[in-house]
């Protein structure tokens, strides 16, 4: 449904050309921004998916004293909505190939996603806890960057050739068309600048947060901040007031 909207309006707005393909673009790099921001700080795993788990937790945890019909409803919100926003950044990444490419380039790429998707699922849930999550998050991560990198400066192409902003061009700079193809580096001062602030405030902010939480507190001779190995403590129940029972993990 979000697809068929957002098609709509940019159909709207034209449907074509170069400026719609510019304005496109600008929501799916800050959402990318958002995410890879979330990546880097731990707050997907940390804040996001923690949250899903307590509330699954409460509806499973309520559900003798619930009708079956309401908790299953809460479950089906529960899910929606941890889908949905991925589903959404989706939605808004392939609006702009779609405009930039047409239809059928998109539905070839979606298909493609969808079988290494699956493939994925199925070394996933086959392997376990064999999998090195560790290094697969890193690798992740070190995408996110060259998505990021090529989005940015496909982004600013897109601009200087809908009028947007200028173009100064590198003369001394020989850049490959394959370049440009497939990583979005082009030969001007602009498509440079912005892809190397884009990385930079990306990886940026990670090293800061890193300098402020373990760095600095290590060099000082202060305790570091690190992830909790254990569950906090249950505080001791009130005089006269049983305590109740913790649910397995």
């Amino acid at each position: 449904v979000t697809w068929f909207v957002a098609e709509w309006v940019i159909g709207a707005f034209g449907g074509k050309g170069l400026t719609l393909q510019a304005a496109t673009g600008i929501p799916a790099i800050i959402i990318l921004l958002v995410v890879m921001n979330w990546f880097f700080h731990r707050v997907y795993w940390t804040g996001w998916i923690s949250h899903h788990h307590k509330r699954r937790k409460g509806l499973l945890s309520g559900a003798e004293g619930a009708s079956m019909r309401r908790t299953m409803l809460g479950l089906a919100l529960l899910g929606f909505t941890s889908v949905y926003r991925e589903g959404f950044e989706v939605v808004i990444f392939l609006q702009n190939l779609r405009v930039a490419f047409g239809s059928s380039v998109v539905l070839e790429g979606v298909l493609l996603g969808l079988l290494f998707t699956g493939a994925v699922g199925v070394l996933t849930f086959g392997l376990h806890q064999r999998l090195p999550y560790k290094k697969l998050l890193i690798i992740t991560g070190c995408l996110l960057v060259v998505v990021l990198f090529v989005m940015v400066g496909e982004e600013v192409n897109e601009m200087q050739a809908a009028g947007w902003i200028g173009t100064t061009n590198i003369s001394w700079l020989h850049v490959p068309g394959w370049a440009g193809q497939w990583f979005s580096v082009f030969g001007n001062v602009e498509t440079i600048v912005a892809q190397l602030l884009a990385v930079t405030i990306v990886i940026g902010s990670y090293v800061a947060a890193q300098y402020l939480r373990v760095w600095r507190p290590r060099r000082r001779g202060e305790r570091t901040a690190r992830l909790a190995a254990y569950p906090p403590e249950v505080p001791a129940a009130a005089p006269g007031r049983a305590s109740k029972p913790l649910a397995s993990a």
